[in-house]
Order: C-alpha cells, then sequence, then structure tokens
C-alpha cells in the first residue's frame, strides 16, 4: 500500500521516544514543509486541475496538522524553534530528475514516498509510545497521510504511463529504503 521497501528500526522509535520534545518540533517543520511542497507543485503544474484541486486539499489539511502541532507544543510548554532538518528529504529530492515530465513525475512520486514514510512512522509512534496523549495525535494523522500518498502516486500518471509510474516507483522508493536505512543522529521524524 505505501510503497515503502523497508520499516523504520526500532533505533529510530529508541531514539524518537526518547527525545519527543525535539520531535515534535521537527514534527511541525515537516507538516510546513509539506504544505510548501503542495503548493509548490499547484504553482509548477497550475495547468493540471485535478493536481491543484487535490493539493489545495493537501495545503489545506497539513496546515491544520501544523497548527495542531504548534498547540501541543504550547500546551507542553515547548518552545517552537528553528532546527536543523535531516538529510532525508534532500537527499530524496536530489533525485529529481531536471526535465519535464519526468520531474514532475519524480516530484510527486517524492513527495508520495515521504508521506509514506510519516504514515510508517505515525503508526509505530501510535503504537509504541507510553504517552497516551502522542499515541492518539499521532495515530488520527495515520489515514491522512496514506491518503496523500496515494494521492501523490496517482497524480503521477499524469505525467506517464502505468508502467513507467511503476518502475521510477520502484527505484525511488529502493533509494529511499537506502536514505532510511542509512539515518541520521538526530531525532526527526525523517532520520
Amino acid at each position: 500500500m505505501l510503497s515503502l521497501k523497508t520499516t523504520s528500526s526500532q533505533r529510530w522509535l529508541d531514539l524518537a521516544a526518547a527525545n519527543l520534545p525535539e520531535l515534535l518540533i521537527d514534527h511541525a517543520h515537516c507538516e510546513k514543509k509539506a504544505a510548501g511542497t503542495a503548493m509548490n507543485l499547484l504553482f509548477a503544474y497550475v495547468e493540471n486541475v485535478d493536481l491543484c484541486r487535490a493539493m489545495t486539499e493537501i495545503v489545506q489539511e497539513e496546515l491544520a496538522h501544523f497548527h495542531m502541532v504548534l498547540d501541543i507544543l504550547a500546551a507542553r510548554e515547548i518552545p517552537f524553534r528553528k532546527l536543523s532538518p535531516s538529510s532525508y528529504g534532500r537527499r530524496l529530492n536530489d533525485l529529481v530528475s531536471k526535465q519535464e515530465p519526468h520531474r514532475a513525475i519524480d516530484r510527486l512520486l517524492v513527495a508520495g514516498l515521504i508521506e509514506a514514510r510519516s504514515c510508517e512512522r505515525f503508526g509505530l509512534l501510535r503504537d509504541h509510545l507510553p504517552d497516551q496523549q502522542l499515541a492518539d495525535f499521532f495515530g488520527g494523522l495515520f489515514e491522512s497521510e496514506a491518503r496523500h500518498h496515494s494521492t501523490y502516486v496517482r497524480l503521477a500518471k499524469c505525467f506517464g504511463s502505468e508502467d513507467e509510474i511503476r518502475l521510477r516507483l520502484e527505484e525511488l522508493a529502493d533509494a529511499e529504503a537506502a536514505i532510511i536505512a542509512a539515518g541520521d543522529d538526530v531525532p526527526r521524524m525523517h532520520s
């Protein structure tokens, strides 16, 4: 369903659980970046009305999630601040083709893989965090991340054949698995 080739490690889960304030701050930044990605796609491919409508819905949902995380941070008296991001997103985006229509396909599939990884990790946090409020919060985001993943993959098919999309998704998913396996030593949603 999620197009992922690997699952997150116990090391990631332990790092995340031991550093929840930093993970929450990073999560807020991720929601903000996800809204920005959708907005950039809306501007780049404005001639595709289906894509524009879908991106508008994703932007709104991601910004609502951003506000939800800000509310959790405020309730826990955790100041929102800048954080250095993990290398995950940059490394995935480095794989995006420079030429259209392959660029559109790659941008959509990379966004879809990021959403898939978020979904997988929200499920882990839902199932393993002893903090029930946070476990419920992450569990509540699970379905929207899965839906965003499938939306991005579906929209990639506007720019290439079913076979082309399937093969490119396989390639990018293999690369994403290698990036996740390398990991980062910082508690981030995508480290």
